[in-house]
């Protein structure tokens, strides 16, 4: 039976993959992964992990820690997400308490810090210790997508690696050679913005025209009543549903992978909790990423209808759209932010 090559899951970043190749024989104690959400950078390190682990098991095993770590269930693996919008001192103590924790099967423990650049000052200065002097068996990965002024202290002491986005050509490119074809594929990479797991998805999703054309129109149908909005935005709402059951397919499939795998070696360590969290997490960067490309091309469709009209009308319409986009950061409710986004922009521009 052929060994699982964890790093052909990776694409795209040949880079990174050759250097941390090196690293897995004699990995240091802390790595700063930075680049763009969507860039692969949590898919990058659970490889890396599973790397790792796989240098301390042998016979059947060894694809078995693979497999676990991928899938971000293995039992020395941990992927702390922050509980709110940045990273606190409460997250940071969770970080702390779960570093001191020696490792269940592996010879090492490893930490996945996902959106660490958002970590509050405070966290970051109750985390230089730990990150500083860990444990001999705690390795720590840290994800960010920059690496704010506060941070320097604490990235200072980790062996950066940069996960720099995909460019929609190179993703493109990446796709026709797995057989998509010119069209769709570059198709595929403007919806996506370069970001491959969601060029997967959309890939899986036949009606994404669908919502992109609805985003495309709805110039042409806010006449300035509460009346459009309302309709528009249970339109819009009802679309982004439909499109998160593909990712809702994959997670039913992989609990019932994990029911699996936990009546063969119980359910203690089995990571339940951790992959209900992430399925979350991803729902929830699913309707963000759904709202960023729905965003993206409606300011395309203003800018355009300024520049035909020859009127400032839909570039002041573009500027409404960049700043509502800015608040997505904040995580508002949905329907509230689409409904003010769409009375802002309910003059109609005359062709």
């Amino acid at each position: 039976m052929q060994e699982t090559d964890l790093w052909t899951f990776v694409k795209g970043q040949g880079q990174a993959v050759d250097f941390l190749k090196k690293a897995v024989n004699a990995p240091v104690h802390a790595y700063l992964f930075v680049g763009p959400e969507g860039a692969g950078r949590e898919e990058i390190a659970r490889v890396f992990s599973g790397s790792i682990f796989a240098e301390y098991e042998e016979g059947n095993n060894l694809d078995r820690c693979k497999d676990l770590a991928w899938r971000g269930i293995h039992p020395d693996l941990s992927i702390i997400e922050p509980e709110g919008r940045g990273l606190r001192v409460s997250d940071a103590q969770r970080i702390i308490t779960e570093s001191s924790r020696s490792p269940v099967e592996s010879q090492k423990k490893i930490l996945i810090v996902n959106r660490f650049d958002t970590a509050e000052p405070e966290a970051v200065a109750s985390l230089l210790k730990t990150i500083e002097e860990p444990s001999p068996t705690t390795i720590f990965i840290l994800l960010a997508e920059t690496i704010p002024d506060s941070h320097i202290t604490i990235s200072s002491r980790c062996v950066r690696v940069d996960v720099p986005a995909m460019t929609v050509e190179a993703l493109a490119d990446l796709l026709k050679n797995e057989g998509i074809p010119t069209e769709e594929a570059v198709l595929l990479s403007e919806a996506s913005a370069g970001n491959l797991g969601r060029a997967r998805l959309l890939q899986e999703d036949a009606s994404f025209t669908i919502r992109q054309e609805a985003w495309r129109t709805l110039p042409d149908r806010l006449d300035g009543s509460g009346a459009a909005v309302s309709i528009a935005v249970e339109e819009l709402q009802k679309m982004i549903d439909d499109a998160q059951s593909p990712l809702t397919d994959r997670h039913n499939q992989e609990l019932e992978h994990l029911v699996a795998q936990e009546e063969v070696f119980g359910s203690r360590g089995s990571g339940r909790q951790e992959v209900i969290e992430r399925h979350r997490r991803e729902i929830r960067r699913l309707r963000d990423d759904e709202l960023r490309f729905g965003l993206a091309t409606l300011s395309r469709r203003y800018r355009d209808l300024g520049i035909e009209n020859k009127n400032s009308g839909g570039l002041d319409a573009v500027g409404v759209i960049t700043g509502a986009a800015s608040e997505l950061m904040r995580n508002p409710n949905e329907r509230l932010f689409l409904q003010a986004l769409f009375l802002n922009l309910s003059v109609k521009i005359e062709a």
